[in-house]
């Protein structure tokens, strides 16, 4: 299976200026992902998507390749991770070359190790899903047999639909959340349902030691706290 790795990496944040390219423990950010994609035997290309030019030149100089830039439009707070996709998957076939799958891998999840991105790639080949996502467990406090909506009379409800909530933490079904690290999809499915997921989503648990979605300074802080443990 030919998988494509698509790295999104646009100019703008703002939680954390600069964040794809800043130093993390003296490496880019966008260094921690590259380095483990461009290790993977089961990826057929790993390219940066970006419309700024100080990031594609720290792509480059780390050895990822950036064959297009990514427009404007397409580089904005409200823009679909899923056009980004398209997009490039479009580049590639102006160009004649095609691929069965692609394989997102989001910067701010630095610290996925290329064991688990490779065990990850093979599941989703087994299973013969549409997609494969990465997640972590929900804590029970937060499971949605416990959470709760608003309804029309202002009172509660519970968010699965229930009438009875579940008394005991014990019974609970475990529940899980998508924690950003991986995404596969078939192209087929990026292409034709314009979906991430399409019918069918396998799933696979990350490695809560190595897990952390950097979105705020408090993020990036944490970031630094989980290197330097890592060290000691």
């Amino acid at each position: 299976m030919r998988i494509l790795a698509i790295i999104p990496a646009r100019g703008g944040s703002k939680g954390v200026p600069g964040k794809n390219i800043k130093l993390l423990n003296g490496k880019p950010l966008l260094g921690y992902t590259a380095e483990i994609a461009l290790q993977s035997q089961h990826l057929a290309e790993v390219v940066v998507s970006t419309e700024d030019e100080q990031i594609m030149e720290v792509a480059k100089n780390l050895g990822i390749q950036v064959p297009f830039i990514r427009p404007m439009a397409l580089a904005q707070d409200n823009t679909p991770t899923i056009d980004v996709i398209i997009h490039a998957l479009q580049w590639f076939e102006s160009q004649n070359v095609f691929f069965d799958a692609v394989c997102l891998l989001q910067v701010t999840s630095p610290f996925r190790t290329l064991e688990f991105l490779d065990k990850t790639i093979e599941k989703f080949i087994e299973s013969g899903c549409d997609s494969l996502v990465s997640v972590q467990k929900v804590p029970h406090e937060y499971n949605p047999h416990w959470t709760f909506e608003v309804n029309a009379a202002g009172n509660l409800k519970i968010a699965t639909g229930e009438t009875e909530i579940i008394p005991r933490r014990q019974e609970l079904p475990t529940a899980y959340h998508r924690d950003g690290s991986i995404y596969i999809t078939k192209t087929e499915v990026l292409l034709k349902q314009n979906s991430l997921y399409g019918k069918n989503t396998a799933f696979i648990e990350s490695e809560p030691d190595f897990y952390i979605n950097i979105d705020t300074m408090e993020d990036w802080e944490k970031a630094e706290e989980m290197i330097q443990k890592k060290l000691k």
